[in-house]
């Protein structure tokens, strides 16, 4: 009798190798097999399964990103592994992309393109999926060129007038085309949004945003102290688009708690001009509170890409409360003291107050209110001086 044959009916995961360069010069505070640690959980999160990792440290990238050995090896590996694709940890170049492409033959993709693919698959509503449109479809711009480079080498002259140069305008203006229609859609929502927090705010009510490093835990804590029902899930970028609710403090006034998209490393600078309509929230913000998962061994990191990307934002200067949440992770109890090991993770001479929470088991959010409403009571003192 014939065996039994069984086929898996789950989504097809692209097998992939992961690709990380450190560079001499440069210095990154966040260690190449941290960055591609988390460069495999976003892969996984896109939908592939990464098999194995390549790293090169260099001088700086040359023309092909890394040099002609690693290439071959890369060669060697997508060979004998079956790999669907190759997934670099920094940006790569349209040039890079495409003789990586030609030297390797299968999909190769970088950073930034993984985590536009992530975003797009979490995006929901209208918001979230014309900011993804636009950050798309701005990265697609300047990689037009090599679909059509074969026949823009043939130059000019008999037999190479027609569909080559005219086909690249022709996709370069239906490309701009649709960027002026997103953007102009993107003002929309960012107008509406503007309007909605006048009415909110009364234009007296202070504004208090959540930030923080992706999946910080920050759509549980908002949920816990204005009792409500954002999702929340342990996943990276859960929330990408702005909640707002009315925060009521100790005292019996109140704010507006906005939660806003987490943060990650590398985030690639057009997904933060394309989310600039949601990050709204936290550029307008009075009163930041900037969620670190004390739990996870990168907390240090992670708490400095934040603040790096608030700086590049021109928000630097916002007052900003510290959580170190997830204290359940760490602690037995919410009496137990947070270990010095654990605190001294994070650089907190930058914060205006220091509290520890735990979202799921209700711990520290009294200290947290208070501490918000002493903080609203400091700026509401400097505004009147």
């Amino acid at each position: 009798m014939a065996k039994k044959r069984t086929h898996s009916t789950g989504p097809f995961r692209e097998k992939a190798i992961l690709v990380g360069v450190s560079v001499r010069s440069e210095g990154d505070y966040w260690a190449l097999d941290d960055s591609l640690a988390e460069l495999s959980e976003l892969a996984r999160a896109a939908g592939a399964n990464p098999i194995d990792r390549v790293t090169q440290t260099m001088n700086k990238p040359s023309r092909t990103y890394i040099g002609k050995g690693k290439i071959e090896e890369l060669q060697h590996k997508v060979k004998h592994t079956d790999v669907d694709v190759v997934i670099f940890d920094d940006e790569l170049s349209p040039t890079q992309q495409k003789l990586l492409e030609d030297k390797l033959g299968v999909k190769v993709i970088d950073r930034t393109a993984l985590i536009i693919d992530v975003f797009a698959q979490r995006a929901r509503s209208r918001e979230g999926r014309l900011q993804i449109e636009l950050a798309q479809t701005e990265y697609l711009l300047p990689r037009l060129a090599g679909q059509w480079s074969h026949l823009e080498r043939l130059g000019g002259g008999v037999g190479t007038r027609g569909p080559g140069e005219t086909q690249i305008e022709t996709d370069r203006r239906l490309v701009r085309r649709k960027l002026s229609r997103v953007k102009k859609d993107i003002a929309q929502v960012a107008s509406q949004r503007h309007q909605q927090r006048l009415q909110r705010t009364g234009g007296d009510a202070k504004i208090v945003s959540l930030v923080g490093y992706t999946n910080a835990g920050k759509s549980a804590l908002f949920n816990t102290i204005t009792s409500s029902g954002v999702i929340e899930r342990n996943q990276l970028f859960s929330t990408l688009d702005t909640t707002t609710r009315r925060l009521y403090l100790p005292s019996g006034t109140s704010a507006t708690l906005s939660d806003t998209v987490g943060f990650v490393h590398k985030l690639p600078p057009i997904l933060v001009a394309a989310f600039r309509a949601t990050l709204e929230e936290a550029l307008e913000a009075d009163l930041l509170i900037q969620v670190v998962d004390i739990s996870s061994p990168y907390a240090a990191e992670q708490a400095q890409v934040v603040t790096d990307q608030l700086t590049d934002m021109g928000i630097q200067d916002t007052p900003r409360i510290l959580v170190l949440n997830k204290l359940d992770l760490v602690a037995g109890s919410a009496e137990e003291p947070l270990s010095l090991s654990v605190l001294d993770q994070v650089d907190v001479s930058q914060f205006s107050r220091v509290v520890t929470t735990s979202a799921t088991k209700g711990w520290g959010l009294v200290d947290l209110r208070n501490a918000i409403e002493a903080q609203v009571g400091v700026i509401q003192v400097e505004e009147e001086t």
